[in-house]
């Protein structure tokens, strides 16, 4: 069995299992935090300048490393926002690509070791613009040069140089904080508190009442519904259950594995999980070892592999979810929506320092 990862170990000290080495980067976590307060003042004063564009911007991101089911959210985001006549487009870091500065815009049949696995994912689910570049400010000037008359910026919570006009965060219900602590010492890029100023906290899974954590009072919940299995590269479909009573395995280079693994078991599978890390993909040597059984894959790590990939007589398929959130999200994000188009419609458009 592969070894996991240092990544995968030091994420099993922040969420799994009581660390001592937690304890011990504590005060590095102190530094980090005192850091971020500093430079998020200096946003807010004005010594550092934020750039406002002639159209409204929703961030959509986390407060912790690694993920946590954000790109069907903005999936969900934009198809809500096309639902109001909004033309939204999509401004990503592209992160695991090699775009750069950029911006590059995003066609369906690029490489996702080019311009990123989620902005290609996008893309190809969604249809509308998608721009990508470490300069999100000139990615997102891009796309509003292109027609689009709403942005929504990928994981983009502490890229503070781009204003916005509202926040989302998406939270890993089965994970939350982890240990509590920040960066390097536990998950958070934030205090758990920042939650009580974002327009909109979603949790992915059910909507627990810790309390350890009592901003999650005001979280709403949203689940992630898998669909029918897809052939790689083919045409074929077929119904999750019935792959039921078969070795199968699941690969799964995301935020968090097991959540695709305990996804399949849901549905009567018992897979064998390939976990690799996020944006990252599987050696040859895993791949060949996978391929006397079903391989089922997310749709994220199925826009990383090519047809030539996959070892002779290998059958792979890959797994499309769709976003299902509980009513009341979705009435507070369209109402965000309309007060995006309000403020902007009343003036608050114009671009410069905030």
């Amino acid at each position: 069995m592969r070894r996991p990862s240092l990544r995968r170990r030091i994420e099993a000290a922040w969420y799994d299992t009581p660390s001592p080495a937690a304890a011990l980067l504590a005060p590095l976590g102190w530094l980090y935090g005192a850091v971020m307060a500093i430079r998020r003042g200096a946003y807010r004063l004005g010594w550092l300048p934020s750039v406002r564009l002639p159209v409204p911007v929703i961030v959509v991101g986390n407060i912790t490393a690694g993920g946590t089911g954000k790109t069907p959210v903005v999936a969900w985001l934009v198809g809500e926002a096309q639902s109001l006549g909004f033309r939204p487009g999509i401004v990503s870091r592209g992160y695991g690509g090699m775009a750069g500065r950029g911006p590059r815009g995003v066609a369906a049949g690029d490489e996702a070791a080019v311009v990123g696995d989620e902005p290609l994912l996008l893309a190809r689910q969604t249809g509308i613009p998608v721009c990508v570049g470490s300069d999100r400010v000139a990615a997102a000037r891009a796309l509003v040069a292109a027609g689009c008359d709403l942005i929504v910026a990928d994981d983009g919570l502490q890229h503070l140089r781009l204003g916005r006009d509202a926040e989302v965060v998406v939270v890993d219900g089965a994970r939350l904080a982890g240990n509590g602590r920040l960066l390097p010492a536990g998950p958070l890029r934030e205090p758990w508190s920042r939650l009580a100023g974002v327009d909109l906290v979603l949790v992915n899974g059910p909507v627990g009442r810790d309390p350890r954590w009592p901003a999650l009072a005001r979280c709403h919940g949203f689940s992630l519904v898998p669909g029918d299995a897809e052939q790689f590269a083919g045409g074929g479909r077929r119904p999750l259950a019935s792959f039921a009573g078969r070795r199968v395995y699941a690969l799964a280079g995301i935020g968090n594995p097991d959540r695709f693994r305990r996804t399949l078991a849901a549905e009567g599978l018992q897979p064998e999980l390939l976990a690799v890390d996020d944006h990252g993909r599987a050696g040859a040597e895993e791949l060949a070892r996978a391929a006397g059984a079903p391989l089922l894959m997310t749709m994220k790590d199925a826009v990383k592999y090519a047809p030539a990939d996959r070892p002779a007589g290998a059958e792979w398929w890959q797994v499309p979810v769709r976003l299902d959130p509980s009513p009341d999200a979705r009435n507070v994000l369209l109402n965000l929506l309309q007060r995006c188009r309000g403020g902007r419609e009343s003036g608050a458009g114009s671009e410069g320092g905030r």
